[in-house]
């Protein structure tokens, strides 16, 4: 698969609130990651050094402000593309003040490969991303080889890998690409990383799915 041309996410624009509007215009220059070139300096965007934790398809961002609030000697960017929910947890990161969160509007692929530094993350965290439930769509899935493979060689060696879906078929499509992923080995159920449940979480709940986490650790 070719991950510049087989996008695992379509742009819908959504229908933003007068309020996310508001924020995206006005709480960008504070929270948002500007540039589209070259690679982030995480100390100068975060003013310290700490500890780098990325959310790739952060949807509301209710989660990720959850964490920056309850984390604060941990640093998190949040990467996004479709601008209601960027503009809501815009407003979070203002409501609480939280100096530890920024924000990217791009392709977490693109970001990845051209903005990250080999070695450069300590977490990455992927929360129910589009299972594309249809056979045909399977290649659009962003659990793919390629992507684990990428992902791997930005996380420092001990770096975590948190992904979790409540479609079992792609849960079983994400163990066999990431146990195939030779920088990566999986971790014991004592080492997870706790989590509060997301929007899309709780909609498969009321919809009767299983929950699947799966946590893996950079060892190459």
């Amino acid at each position: 698969m070719n991950l510049r041309a087989v996008r695992s996410f379509v742009r819908r624009a959504g229908r933003q609130t007068p309020a996310q509007q508001r924020a995206l215009v006005e709480l960008w220059p504070r929270f948002g990651l500007t540039g589209e070139t070259g690679l982030i300096d995480f100390a100068q965007l975060f003013g310290r050094s700490a500890p780098i934790t990325i959310e790739i398809g952060f949807g509301n961002g209710d989660h990720l402000a959850a964490r920056a609030l309850a984390e604060p000697q941990r640093n998190f960017l949040g990467v996004e593309v479709h601008r209601p929910g960027i503009g809501h947890l815009l407003r979070a990161a203002a409501t609480a003040n939280l100096a530890n969160l920024r924000v990217a509007e791009q392709d977490a692929v693109v970001l990845l490969r051209e903005r990250i530094a080999p070695d450069a993350l300590d977490e990455v965290q992927i929360l129910f991303p589009d299972p594309w439930p249809k056979k045909r769509h399977h290649k659009r899935r962003l659990i793919q080889p390629e992507f684990a493979a990428l992902v791997a060689s930005r996380l420092r060696r001990g770096g975590r890998l948190h992904v979790a879906t409540d479609w079992e078929p792609y849960a079983q499509q994400m163990r066999v690409v990431l146990d195939g992923c030779p920088l990566l080995a999986t971790v014991t159920n004592e080492q997870r990383i706790a989590r509060a449940a997301t929007r899309f979480e709780q909609r498969g709940l009321r919809l009767g799915h299983d929950v699947c986490d799966l946590t893996y650790v950079r060892v190459g």
